[in-house]
């Protein structure tokens, strides 16, 4: 017992521990892209809005960084973003740019985003022109509906017209909020027919799903929103579990969706919801 124990302790053929030497050097702890993000941004908040600062403080901290930390960069903006701080993301994304780094779709959309939000409508603008100009077959259509409720938001109803008829000229299928937007300007100038040409040509989904509890609910679209408010208060959705284990269904559609029904209070007319309708001419405009 009394040699076990010494070998415990020892490098011995009794397959005990290694002993334990103090470490002589102290290493650096590693860090990460979050922690860097974070160091990131608690820096820029304590700086003025002076460019050379600005800009001085940010070639500093990737002074020693053998490659551009594009990652971490974006992640701080994404901290930014949450935190609303616009004028900073123009400064970082301007930086970036500068430097011929993250020269993609999602930089340009976060800093037409940050603009519109910070009410620059002419950088924004500027910004548009130059995006739409390289990019004009390639764009994604998230650009599109920004611009629209930016001209939606100042009241810029000529503008407006003019992007949704470059998104029908290209091609581009507008997306619900972008065509609720413009039909409310239709309805606003009193334009009833070319708004029910909007209506016809681009009608509303019938199904629309979301992620409730972390499953994917396929729910039927009756526009809620547009609904009076005793219609809201007597509207339930009824929610049936197509996992569940007493379902002996075999046709049921697949377990991860879970499908949802609005009581039979139609809030839109027939017509409205009929997907196999023709399809209707480009919408005039002028």
């Amino acid at each position: 017992m009394r040699i076990s124990i010494e070998c415990a302790w020892q490098v011995c053929g009794a397959r005990g521990p290694r002993p334990r030497f103090p470490r002589v050097w102290k290493t650096r702890k590693r860090i990460g892209t979050i922690s860097k993000s974070e160091k990131l941004v608690n820096s820029m908040k304590e700086l003025s809005n002076v460019k050379e600062e600005v800009y001085g403080a940010l070639d500093s901290f990737i002074a020693w960084e053998l490659e551009f930390p594009l990652i971490v960069v974006k992640k701080a903006l994404k901290t930014l973003e949450l935190q609303k701080e616009w004028k900073r993301i123009i400064q970082v994304i301007k930086w970036m740019l500068s430097k011929g780094q993250g020269r993609t779709m999602g930089t340009y959309y976060s800093l037409l985003n940050a603009l519109a939000e910070d009410g620059r409508l002419e950088e924004a603008e500027e910004l548009w022109a130059k995006i739409f100009s390289q990019y004009l077959e390639s764009l994604p259509r998230i650009f599109f509906t920004k611009m629209i409720s930016l001209y939606y938001a100042k009241g810029l109803d000529e503008k407006l017209f003019e992007v949704f008829a470059d998104m029908e000229e290209l091609g581009v299928k507008p997306d619900q909020p972008g065509v609720r937007m413009v039909g409310k300007v239709f309805q606003r100038l009193g334009m009833l027919d070319k708004y029910e040409k909007l209506h016809k040509k681009y009608p509303p989904p019938i199904w629309e799903y979301r992620y409730i509890k972390g499953k994917r609910v396929k729910i039927q679209a009756k526009q809620l929103r547009d609904a009076p408010e005793d219609d809201e208060a007597d509207a339930t959705i009824r929610v049936k579990q197509l996992n569940d284990p007493d379902d002996n269904d075999s046709n049921a559609p697949d377990n991860d969706e879970v499908e949802a029904k609005v009581p039979a209070r139609q809030l839109n007319s027939p017509d409205d919801n009929d997907l196999n309708a023709p399809d209707q001419d480009v919408i005039e405009l002028s």
